[in-house]
């Protein structure tokens, strides 16, 4: 959990003037107890009104809330259409992720802005095509990607021959219908892009540390050959 949402979920649980343990709000979000006693001073010290002490239990005085979000009509637009697309298109992970954020945005918005997002003409369906395996490989390959684990793919070609491919997987692309994962493959000392479709098996092989002309940035940098998007 990002340090901001952790913040965001202390004064969530101490809202509506709740004496709560630093022991709970630990075990409540999967922290130490020294983690909670630093987010509180932190908090304490920005202005919230939070009251209390180590042992006893904290408190936040009635009357404090967080500021609303206030979008406009297109940004309303743009993250209701992003998170139904998600929600159709992404992982198995991704798709729960964006159908909690679309309850959030509306959860927050005043009532003439909850109208505009339930009113957005922007939808995305997934197909039968889009098969369950797949999805939960993209959660597999989105996590790799962001925490740098080197992977090792069964990967079969447009002639359904399988190699195994060591890869250090740098993200996703989505081509309209088909997702694939820049990769800088080891095999052929090159980067490549792997359709997730025809990926048949994946293996975790450690970690990999980022390397001046195998990073993204390099990757964006160089004129991108033909070859690299057909492995």
């Amino acid at each position: 959990m990002r340090r901001a949402d952790r913040l965001f979920q202390i004064v969530q649980h101490l809202r509506g003037g709740r004496l709560t343990t630093a022991r709970k709000l630990a075990a409540a979000l999967e922290v130490s107890e020294r983690t909670v006693y630093r987010d509180i001073a932190d908090l304490i010290g920005t202005g919230v009104p939070i009251e209390g002490e180590a042992g006893v239990g904290y408190v936040m005085r009635q009357g404090f809330d967080l500021p609303p979000l206030m979008f406009t009509r297109d940004e309303i637009v743009a993250l209701v259409a992003g998170a139904r697309f998600v929600r159709a298109w992404g992982g198995t992970g991704m798709a729960a992720a964006a159908e909690e954020a679309l309850i959030k945005i509306e959860s927050v918005l005043p009532a003439d802005a909850r109208a505009r997002a339930a009113a957005v003409p922007v939808h995305a369906f997934g197909t039968m095509r889009f098969d369950p395996a797949t999805r939960n490989r993209l959660d597999v390959l989105e996590r790799a990607s962001a925490e740098r684990k080197r992977l090792i793919l069964s990967y079969a070609d447009a002639e359904g021959r399988v190699t195994e491919r060591p890869v250090r997987p740098l993200g996703l692309w989505f081509w309209g219908k088909v997702w694939t994962i820049v990769a800088w493959c080891e095999l052929r000392e090159d980067f490549r892009a792997f359709r997730a479709d025809r990926i048949r098996d994946i293996t975790e092989a450690g970690t990999f540390r980022d390397e001046k002309g195998k990073r993204l940035a390099d990757f964006y940098a160089c004129e991108v050959p033909d070859e690299a998007l057909s492995p």
